[in-house]
């Protein structure tokens, strides 16, 4: 075995996962499976007010006790989720989309077929995870452009300067300081707002 599957495998052995799940026999033999696969597992039953945050995998069964309080810290944390469910209802399948769940083990649960579900559910989870953390970086550079344009309309309307040597001015600053644009930006609006809350005004350009 070499490349991705390689990979997966690893990956999947280093998982810390929690299993909510009634302690029976079902329960164990889960436990049982993940533990020699080589993941660090544990169980709780009932399901527990919240969940660890230092985990990346959960079982959880949908069908006994209510287990939505559970929604909010899966949002946060973001571990790969695995639904365990008895019947195929309207109330389950709601469910698994409430916990946005990235795979489902139906029951009777049988060795033969956890491992493929388990893998389909951390490659989901790290398709997900890659894909918000580009909304993040691209929703923080929108941001940041937005907060440089309004650090030049500052420069401009205070200094008499046009656009684009009011950017000029900002990016130099900025490449003086070994700053960022950005930062340079928010420090300028900052200032300008402070100054402006007391009635005064700032400059930076330079004065002959």
């Amino acid at each position: 075995m070499s490349g991705k599957p390689r990979k997966m495998l690893d990956d999947l052995r280093r998982a810390r996962a929690l299993v909510v799940h009634p302690r029976d026999e079902e329960g164990s033999a889960l436990v049982d499976q993940l533990r020699r696969l080589g993941c660090e597992v544990s169980i709780a039953w009932p399901p527990p007010a919240t969940l660890p945050p230092e985990i990346d995998t959960l079982f959880v069964q949908l069908d006994d006790l209510d287990v939505t309080h559970l929604v909010g810290a899966i949002e946060e944390i973001r571990p790969a989720v695995i639904a365990i469910v008895t019947y195929e209802s309207p109330t389950s399948l709601n469910a698994l989309v409430d916990f946005n769940a990235h795979a489902v083990l139906n029951k009777p649960l049988r060795p033969r077929g956890v491992l493929s579900q388990f893998a389909l559910a951390w490659y989901r989870r790290g398709y997900e995870n890659r894909l918000a953390n580009k909304i993040e970086k691209l929703e923080e550079t929108m941001k940041g452009r937005r907060t440089v344009e309004k650090a030049v309309r500052v420069i401009t309307e205070l200094n008499g300067l046009d656009e684009e040597a009011a950017y000029r001015l900002l990016r130099d600053r900025a490449t003086g300081a070994r700053m960022t644009l950005t930062t340079v930006a928010e420090s300028v609006v900052s200032a300008h707002e402070a100054m402006s809350g007391l009635g005064l005004s700032i400059s930076l350009a330079k004065r002959p």
